[in-house]
């Protein structure tokens, strides 16, 4: 059974993402707070696989409560919810050690695979926000050439898993585009993290936008 935290100061959200994880038979709700001041210890206490932590809340933001998650023992794979009106807090999750993003309206079953996912120790980056994510973590150098010289070490089919790890498409998905199975999918995105010495999909996603591989 996955474990998960949700936090969000927002009871519709809430409950909304309550009801969606509830319905998966493999999944379970062990804690919800309503601010960032109290994840750290829920988290402690319930042990949770996934916290969902609001980017932002009218008190403890989601950042503050992200940096005290990622030094514990065995801190869980977390991922911020966000919403379009993406800001500089991205950049700063990304620094910290967050594994992925999610709109607050996803579609209920990529939810379910995204909390999968992130449990199976993967990251997230929801192909509705994948874009903006990666625009405002872009510091201004659209094809740095860090992030070029990364690319020039991958092969032509890597760059193309990369440019769709960059538009937020999971594996299966990416299979279905480049006609390719699922376990061979997998096998091109270790390799291309590897390569480009990226921990997850979103780090990689971050070096396909600087490098210019996706716009």
């Amino acid at each position: 059974m996955i474990k998960v935290l949700l936090a969000d100061d927002e009871d519709l959200v809430r409950s909304g993402l309550r009801m969606i994880l509830s319905s998966a038979g493999d999944i379970e709700i062990v804690a919800e707070c309503d601010d960032g001041i109290g994840v750290p210890e829920l988290a402690l206490r319930h042990q949770p696989d996934v916290v969902l932590l609001d980017i932002r809340m009218r008190t403890t933001d989601g950042l503050a409560a992200l940096r005290k998650l990622r030094i514990l023992p065995h801190p869980p794979s977390v991922a911020m919810l966000t919403t379009f009106d993406v800001d500089e807090y991205v950049s700063e999750a990304l620094r910290i050690g967050a594994s992925g993003f999610l709109l607050k309206d996803t579609d209920p079953h990529q939810l379910v695979r995204a909390v999968r996912d992130l449990a199976a120790g993967g990251a997230v980056l929801d192909p509705g926000v994948a874009a903006r994510v990666l625009a405002t973590v872009a510091d201004g150098e659209r094809a740095a050439e860090p992030a070029r010289r990364m690319l020039d070490s991958l092969s032509a089919r890597e760059r193309d898993v990369l440019a769709l790890i960059g538009q937020g498409l999971s594996n299966a998905e990416i299979g279905g585009r480049l006609h390719l199975s699922e376990a061979t999918v997998k096998g091109y995105v270790s390799s291309v993290l590897g390569k480009i010495g990226a921990v997850n999909r979103v780090q990689a996603a971050l070096v396909a936008y600087r490098g210019g591989l996706i716009a």
